[in-house]
C-alpha cells in the first residue's frame, strides 16, 4: 500500500444526503497504460484531471474508495483565499515577499475559480467572509491585519462594534470583511469535473488500490492490490489526508475536527450570508447552503485518531452548537446532520504541491486548512504548467522542503 491508509470521515455528513450526478467507473481487470496516473479521485484529483485532460495529456484517476467518497464529502467546502494563517504572522514565518505572494496567489485562485466554475456550468454562490476578533487575533490586531492586506492588494474593510452590530447584528468587538469568496456542493462538482474529465478521454477505475509504485526507466509501474499494473510517464497523489509513505512530512500534521449542518432555515440567516471566521483557538466558522441551511465547523484536536472517539464527537457538537447559538440567537442549531472528519494542518497554513524529492516526474498535491479546495485549483494549474513543459511563477512557494 503506498498511502498512510485512516479513516478519514464517519459517515452522516450533508453531502452524502444530497444529490449529486453518478460518475460512471469501473474496476481495472488488466494491465494498462497512460500518460498521467492520478491517484485519488476526490476533488483534488478531479481538478487535476479537468486540467491536464483539457491540456490534452491521456489521464487515468484510482481511487480505493467511490470516485468523491473520501475526505470531499466530507468538506464543509469553504472556497476562501484567507489563508489560515493571518499575513500578520505568515511574513513572520516566510518572510513579507513570499507571505504576500501566497495570499495574492490564494486571491486569484479563489478569482479563477469563481470563472472556472462559471464555465462548466457548475454551481456555487459567491460570498464575502466575517473575520472576527478573538483570542489569537483582538481588535487591534485585526486593524493590523487588514492595513497589510489592504497594502498588498487585497481588500479588506475593517468593522469596529457598532459597525458590525449594524450591518451583521453580531456582537463581537470587531471584524474584517473580505468580498469574493465562494462556497459550493464539493460531491456535486467533483462529481461534474469528473465527467468532464471523462468526456475529455480520462478514465476513471474504482475500487482500485495501489499496493506499489516503482520506476521502471523512463516510467512508473503502479501495481494495483489485485495485481494490475499501470504504466505512466507521470504520477500524481492527489489522496488527501492519506500521504504518500515515501513523501517527506515535515511540518506537516493530522488532525480531528467536526462539523454540522442545521435543517434549512432561509428566514432566519444572517445578512448577506457571509462566511463567518473566529480569531480563536479553538475557532469556529459557518457558512449558509443553496437549501438554507447552516454549516458549521471547528473545534479541531491536534490528534488523528479522535475521529474514531463518538463521545467526543458529540461533546464537539454540542459546543459548536452552543457557540453557533451564542452568536445568532435566532437560529435553529439542532444538528440534523453530524460528523467527524480528519483534516490536514502545515505550519505556515500553506499546501504541498510538487514533484516529491527523488522521485522524478512523481508529484503530490497536499492541500491544507481551510483553503483545501482553493489549494486544489493552484495544484491543477502547477500541475498542468510543469507537464506541459512550462513552469508556474509561483511553483516555488509551494515546493517540498529539503
Amino acid at each position: 500500500m503506498t498511502t498512510r491508509k485512516r479513516k478519514l470521515r464517519t459517515d452522516g455528513t450533508l453531502w452524502q444526503h444530497l444529490r449529486a450526478p453518478r460518475v460512471p467507473y469501473r474496476a481495472l481487470t488488466r494491465d494498462t497504460q497512460t500518460e498521467v496516473l492520478i491517484i485519488g479521485a476526490g476533488i483534488t484529483g478531479a481538478m487535476i484531471a479537468d486540467a491536464l485532460a483539457e491540456a490534452g495529456l491521456e489521464t487515468i484517476i484510482v481511487d480505493r474508495r467511490r470516485p468523491a467518497h473520501g475526505s470531499t464529502i466530507a468538506s464543509t467546502a469553504l472556497v476562501a483565499y484567507e489563508i489560515d494563517v493571518p499575513l500578520i504572522e505568515l511574513q513572520d514565518r516566510i518572510g513579507k515577499r513570499d507571505a504576500i505572494r501566497a495570499w495574492r496567489r490564494s486571491r486569484l485562485a479563489v478569482a479563477n475559480l469563481q470563472s472556472y466554475f462559471g464555465e462548466r456550468e457548475l454551481e456555487e454562490q459567491s460570498r464575502g467572509s466575517l473575520y472576527l476578533a478573538g483570542n489569537d487575533l483582538g481588535v487591534a490586531d485585526l486593524e493590523v491585519e487588514g492595513e497589510l492586506r489592504r497594502a498588498a492588494g487585497i481588500e479588506a474593510t475593517f468593522l469596529d462594534r457598532s459597525a458590525l452590530r449594524a450591518r451583521f447584528d453580531i456582537g463581537h468587538s470587531g471584524a474584517l470583511l473580505n468580498p469574493g469568496n465562494l462556497t459550493i456542493n464539493p460531491r456535486a462538482v467533483t462529481a461534474r469535473l469528473l465527467l468532464r474529465a471523462q468526456g475529455l478521454g480520462s478514465r476513471v477505475f474504482s475500487p482500485s488500490e495501489i499496493a506499489d509504485l516503482k520506476r521502471s526507466r523512463s516510467s512508473w509501474v503502479a501495481t494495483t492490490k489485485q495485481g494490475q499494473r499501470i504504466h505512466s510517464r507521470y504520477v500524481v497523489f492527489a489522496t488527501g489526508y492519506e500521504f504518500p509513505k515515501f513523501v517527506p512530512l515535515k511540518g506537516h500534521r493530522i488532525k480531528t475536527t467536526w462539523a454540522f449542518a442545521t435543517a434549512p432555515q432561509p428566514g432566519k440567516l444572517w445578512p448577506e450570508e457571509c462566511l463567518i471566521w473566529e480569531a480563536s483557538s479553538p475557532y469556529l466558522y459557518a457558512r449558509t447552503t443553496a437549501d438554507g441551511r447552516v454549516l458549521c465547523g471547528g473545534e479541531d484536536v491536534d490528534s488523528p485518531d479522535a475521529v474514531h472517539d463518538d463521545e467526543m464527537t458529540e461533546r464537539k457538537i454540542t459546543r459548536l452548537q452552543s457557540k453557533l447559538h451564542k452568536l445568532f440567537p435566532k437560529l435553529d442549531t439542532e444538528a440534523e446532520f453530524a460528523w467527524a472528519a480528519s483534516f490536514g494542518g502545515s505550519s505556515t497554513g500553506l499546501p504541498t504541491i510538487g514533484e516529491i524529492p527523488g522521485h522524478k516526474n512523481c508529484w503530490a498535491a497536499l492541500g491544507y486548512g481551510g483553503n483545501g479546495i482553493t489549494y486544489s485549483r493552484i495544484a491543477a494549474e502547477i500541475i498542468r504548467a510543469a507537464f506541459s513543459g512550462q513552469r508556474d511563477a509561483d511553483a516555488d512557494l509551494y515546493a517540498f522542503r529539503h
